[in-house]
């Protein structure tokens, strides 16, 4: 079956976040301009998934639901059959999103005026989680050497050091530069964190959207002994484009560690079309998926071809993971603030700015590839033209 990754949605009215605040930003944007910030795709979901929420919802009542063992199944078969991560059912704590997750477990494994490490630039709702519950920001900045972003470890490691630091928080795949992690750099994370008694909450949320000639490394793969020092955080939200559902699956292999968030947890459940929606994800989606992957490697491909082309000067950085392209906009020549203006109100380009995933990112921009290939052609097109209007 071929799947539709080429019609053009129309989310204006719809209260896609993202198109709220494109609207926001410039009321008078033209219309069909796609917006390409925040991650979720504009692409129509898995028709699996849809006909298999009419029909549960064509049999069901909608009290009060927990996860069943058809949910947990799901779950369990995808981890080991994509990741080779062997997870027990008891090991699987639910929350409405990793973001909420990443703020319950700050509050409950780390105290106030406690100090959490980041390698930054870095998802900017990182910096909340942490700022926002009374913690500090320890930043060990990402070195960038031929357009590839390494982790400093010398740098990482005299930062976990620090007593004050008790938390780590991880992005595998790395969210905004776009990096896979080898097992050998997730290894050398990990072992880190557990000698120097630095809980590792590693978010894999976009794990399962690799592209063509990269292999991801799950945290869970790696040896027991590390494993009971990691939280990892998993959702179907981005790989299946249901963030809506608010569903995701917090993974902790450590009794010790799921003892202290159940104790703060309480009566907890997610509602009865979340858990349904992963069910069905995992069970019968995975083609969907399959024809996706090759989509966002040919946008890709397409961005790369077009950049080098027509506009040089903008730096693409190598997408190995997530559907977020990474761009150095320094070579334009404005000060970071006039060319994030310049982009929505002379290309009507709406993307991430890259100022928002800290210091380092000032200059740059993230943009989202999950859409179809005729909206990025239209939206570089724009971009050319803009770049093309300013004084030389």
């Amino acid at each position: 079956m071929k799947y539709d990754f080429e019609t053009i949605l129309d989310r204006s009215n719809a209260g896609a976040l993202k198109w709220e605040s494109m609207k926001r930003i410039r009321a008078d944007v033209e219309r069909g301009i796609v917006p390409l910030s925040v991650a979720d795709m504009e692409f129509c979901n898995a028709p699996e998934i849809i006909e298999g929420l009419k029909e549960y919802l064509d049999s069901t009542v909608l009290g009060y639901t927990g996860p069943t063992d058809g949910y947990f199944d799901s779950v369990i078969s995808w981890m080991e059959r994509r990741h080779g991560f062997k997870v027990e059912r008891e090991w699987i704590i639910q929350t409405p999103g990793v973001v909420p997750a990443l703020n319950k477990l700050v509050c409950v494994y780390t105290q106030i005026d406690d100090s959490i490490l980041v390698c930054s630039p870095v998802y900017y709702p990182f910096y909340s989680a942490i700022e926002q519950n009374g913690r500090h920001i320890v930043k060990s900045s990402l070195k960038c050497e031929n357009m590839r972003y390494e982790i400093d470890f010398e740098d990482f490691a005299l930062k976990a050091a620090d007593p004050a630091v008790k938390m780590c928080i991880f992005c595998s795949p790395h969210n905004p530069i776009g990096r896979v992690w080898t097992r050998q750099e997730l290894e050398r994370v990990a072992r880190i964190c557990l000698d120097t008694g630095v809980l590792l909450l590693c978010d894999e949320i976009h794990h399962d959207l690799i592209l063509k000639g990269n292999v991801f490394t799950s945290a869970g793969a790696l040896s027991q002994e590390l494993l009971n020092n990691t939280i990892i955080c998993t959702a179907p939200s981005k790989t299946f484009n249901l963030a809506g559902m608010q569903t995701s699956n917090i993974i902790i292999p450590s009794a010790a560690l799921r003892e202290k968030i159940s104790g703060a947890q309480g009566y907890f459940s997610l509602n009865a079309l979340g858990y349904k929606a992963c069910e069905l994800a995992y069970n019968r989606a995975e083609q969907w998926l399959e024809q996706l992957l090759e989509v966002l490697d040919e946008n890709r491909r397409f961005v790369e071809n077009f950049m080098r082309d027509n506009l040089p000067q903008i730096k693409v950085y190598p997408l190995e993971g997530t559907y977020l392209q990474w761009w150095d906009m320094r070579g334009l020549g404005l000060p970071y603030r006039e060319m994030e203006k310049f982009l929505t109100d002379k290309a009507s380009l709406f993307l991430d700015e890259g100022s928002l995933f800290g210091e380092e990112g000032n200059g740059f921009v993230r943009i989202n590839l999950a859409c179809p290939k005729r909206v990025l052609e239209a939206a570089l097109d724009r971009l050319k033209a803009a770049v093309a209007s300013l004084p030389h």
